[in-house]
């Protein structure tokens, strides 16, 4: 599945990069030259990217035979080998930049993605989840790289849940009319969710028949209220404000989701190199 998904980012990425040639490589470096690279972790960090990686150097010269050294998800110390590319140095010359700016990307995200993750306590019912907050035209490798990390994926995208924010609330007028409309218009097999900022608030969420609510910016004294309040009736998601340090206290609060949009948006990219071997 990911597979399909990232075709077109890759084709894009090559034509970004590769629409005139590349007149470096080929000008330094004969038609016939082989050679062997290899991706190197230069720190500890969670390996992620490894289709992706490879179908760069696929779709440059299929030839170009590729070897996966580490599971995606596997966690690796520094200096060890990733993946592996054989065949045309100029193929893989014109591939590297391609394919390491993807995967430094992806395995960032995987790597902040289990910081969070591991940071639930043990036994603890919460779940760590991204939000929307991803690159344009990156969304699928990027919550790919998530789900890689050991944290999970919210909605994909607009169509694929209710979620009544604070200005859908403003517009519609109140929770209430937000959320009776979503009942009245949304599938009977869609739940609806929806924000809110202040205790008051969720009790009316509550009461209008809300299947999930996000608690949006408060502080942990007010979201082990809320949980008290909610009674088990409804979900809840705690969002706004989320840091690593906060992660154990939400989640022994009882609530049922974290989301966190710096697990994409935030994310360092890993420092990773293409070490070529010598000739």
């Amino acid at each position: 599945m990911l597979h399909l998904a990232f075709e077109e980012i890759v084709d894009l990425a090559l034509k970004e990069d590769l629409a005139s040639g590349d007149v470096t490589t080929e000008a330094c470096i004969a038609e016939s030259a082989k050679t062997v690279a290899h991706a190197v972790a230069r720190k500890p960090m969670v390996a992620c990217g490894g289709p992706v990686f490879r179908r760069v150097f696929e779709k440059i010269d299929p030839s170009v035979a590729f070897e996966a050294r580490v599971e995606e998800g596997a966690t690796v110390d520094f200096g060890a080998k990733l993946w592996t590319v054989r065949g045309s140095a100029r193929s893989i010359l014109m591939g590297e930049r391609i394919a390491l700016n993807f995967v430094q990307r992806m395995t960032g995200i995987a790597t902040l993605a289990r910081a969070y993750a591991t940071a639930v306590p043990r036994g603890a019912k919460t779940r760590v989840t991204d939000t929307r907050k991803t690159t344009p035209g990156l969304r699928a490798i990027e919550r790919y790289a998530v789900r890689c990390g050991g944290a999970h994926n919210h909605r994909d995208n607009l169509g694929s849940a209710v979620l009544i924010k604070d200005n859908h609330i403003a517009a519609a007028g109140s929770i209430t009319v937000a959320i009776d409309r979503a009942r009245t218009h949304a599938p009977h097999t869609t739940k609806i969710e929806c924000e809110v900022e202040t205790l008051e608030e969720l009790d009316e969420a509550i009461a209008a028949g809300a299947d999930i609510v996000l608690l949006d910016n408060m502080d942990t004294v007010t979201v082990k209220e809320a949980v008290a309040r909610a009674k088990g009736r409804v979900l809840l998601e705690v969002s706004g404000g989320i840091t690593l340090a906060r992660i154990a206290e939400l989640a022994e609060a009882g609530v049922d989701a974290i989301s966190c949009g710096a697990l994409t948006h935030s994310a360092p990219a890993a420092d990773i190199g293409l070490d070529f071997d010598e000739a």
